[in-house]
C-alpha cells in the first residue's frame, strides 16, 4: 500500500486514477471548485504521509480506502491546515458499525453497565476509528447531510482547545461567547423538534436526532451537513453558515 508514496522523494502526487476514483464515488468533493481540487489533492497526500491506517478484525486497508477517509478528513482543514490533526497518528478502520461496552457511575455512586453502537469515535489525544460502510456510502448519504469522516474529525478539531463543547479554539473570548451564543440558540432549537418528532409524531428532523443528545454532537452533525450538502444546510440553518465560514474559511 503507498507504494506510489513511498518511492517519491519530491513532495508526493496521488495517482489520477486513484484521485478521479474519489471525485467519481463522492459528488460533494468534485463538486468542489478547481482551484480548491488542487489544494484537497496536495493536502490529502500529506495527509497520508503523515498518518497511519490499521484495519480492525483483518479489514484490509487499500489505497482506494485509505484515500476515500482522507479526502473526506482533510475537507473541513482545507483553509486551516494540518496542524489541526497533530495530536493523533492512527486511524483505525472497521468493516461496519461497533458495539462498545460502557461503564457509567451517576451521580448517586450507582455504576451502570450498557452497549453502544458507535459508527465512529474520536478520542482526545488518540487515534480516530471508523467505520468503511458508512464512509463508503457518504456520497448517497450526502443527501441526508451525514458524513461519518467529517463528524469524526470536527470532535477533534473541537478538542483541541480541550474537552469538546461545540466550540473550536478561537482567537478570543468575545469571540468565544458570540459563537457559543449563536451554537445554543440553533441547538436548543434542534433539540426541541427532535423532541417533538420523537415523542409527539412531528416531522423528523432533516439533521441525525443524535446531534440533539449535546451541543459539542450538534456541532459535529451540522458540520457533516454543512460540508456535504451546503444547499440544504443553508436552508435548514441560515444563522451557522457565515458562523462555520468565519472559521473553515469557506
Amino acid at each position: 500500500m503507498f507504494g506510489w508514496l513511498r518511492k517519491r522523494q519530491a513532495p508526493p502526487s496521488i495517482p489520477d486514477g486513484l484521485w478521479q476514483s474519489v471525485l467519481a464515488r463522492y459528488p460533494f468533493i468534485a463538486a468542489r471548485s478547481t482551484e480548491e481540487l488542487v489544494r484537497l489533492r496536495e493536502l490529502a497526500a500529506r495527509f497520508l504521509a503523515d498518518k497511519e491506517f490499521h484495519g480492525a478484525h483483518g479489514f484490509v486497508i487499500t489505497d482506494s480506502v485509505a484515500l476515500a477517509i482522507t479526502v473526506q478528513a482533510v475537507l473541513p482543514v482545507l483553509n486551516l491546515g494540518l496542524h489541526w490533526y497533530d495530536d493523533f497518528v492512527g486511524i483505525v478502520v472497521h468493516i461496519d458499525e461497533v458495539v462498545a461496552r460502557r461503564t457509567e457511575v451517576d451521580e448517586d455512586g450507582v455504576v451502570h453497565h450498557y452497549d453502544e453502537v458507535l459508527a465512529g469515535e474520536a478520542m482526545e489525544g488518540g487515534p480516530v476509528m471508523l467505520n468503511w460502510r458508512d464512509v463508503d456510502e457518504a456520497g448517497a448519504s450526502a443527501e441526508a447531510g451525514y458524513n461519518v469522516v467529517i463528524h469524526e474529525f470536527i470532535h477533534k478539531i473541537d478538542m483541541r482547545d480541550g474537552r469538546p463543547d461545540g466550540c473550536p479554539p478561537l482567537p478570543s473570548r468575545a469571540a468565544r461567547e458570540q459563537w457559543l451564543n449563536i451554537m445554543q440558540v440553533e441547538f436548543e432549537a434542534f433539540r426541541e423538534k427532535t423532541i417533538v418528532a420523537e415523542r409527539f409524531g412531528g416531522e423528523p428532523t432533516w439533521l441525525d436526532p443524535y446531534g440533539a443528545t449535546s451541543i459539542d454532537e450538534f456541532f459535529a452533525v451540522a458540520c457533516e451537513a454543512y460540508f456535504v450538502n451546503r444547499g440544504r444546510f443553508d436552508t435548514e440553518f441560515p444563522s451557522l453558515p457565515p458562523l462555520f465560514d468565519s472559521f473553515f474559511g469557506a
